[in-house]
């Protein structure tokens, strides 16, 4: 059995909507799903907020390049168009594939320009690790360490501030 987790975010269109969209259409594999966070775009200050979770997603069959392809299936379905010029611009969808662990429960690494896992900039965004406490309070992320080390990292500190949890938007698995 394969793991997944994956990062959703959010900031055009129905945002919330979005988020639900893809959790429907991960379906059964989706595990369990984070609460939902109302965070400061990344990288790209000029644009609106963004709304992100991430959850966990299990398959017997799944390869790390099908969690790539169900990832851009959702971003697909919402609409999303990437631009070439704001690599960090707003989105319908954006569902990043965090990391992947095998069916002996270790972590894929892969330097695959396609899929790098784990994924390269995880660990310096607090947007994709306070969701991920929320399902994996003792989770690691493979070459960087234990999610709360990460999160409390002084270089995170005015990003997880500026996070405001949004328990209004509840965010439930299908299987």
């Amino acid at each position: 059995m394969t793991r997944a987790v994956l990062a959703l975010g959010s900031n055009q269109g129905d945002r919330y909507r979005h988020l639900q969209q893809a959790v429907r259409l991960l379906g059964e594999s989706v595990a369990v799903v984070s609460g939902v966070y109302e965070t400061p775009p990344w990288g790209d200050a000029d644009q609106p907020a963004y709304l992100n979770a991430v959850l966990l997603a299990v398959d017997p069959r799944a390869a790390p390049h099908d969690w790539l392809a169900r990832a851009r299936a959702c971003e697909a379905a919402a609409g999303r168009v990437r631009d070439p010029e704001r690599r960090y611009g707003p989105r319908t969808l954006d569902v990043d594939v965090i990391e992947v662990w095998d069916a002996d429960d270790q972590p894929v690494l892969s330097e695959d320009p396609e899929l790098t896992l784990p994924h390269p900039r995880a660990h310096e965004r607090a947007f994709v690790l306070r969701p991920w406490i929320d399902i994996q309070p003792y989770g690691q992320l493979p070459g960087h360490g234990w999610l709360t080390d990460l999160l409390n990292e002084p270089a995170l500190a005015d990003d997880l501030a500026a996070m405001s949890p949004r328990p209004d938007l509840p965010l439930e698995s299908v299987g």
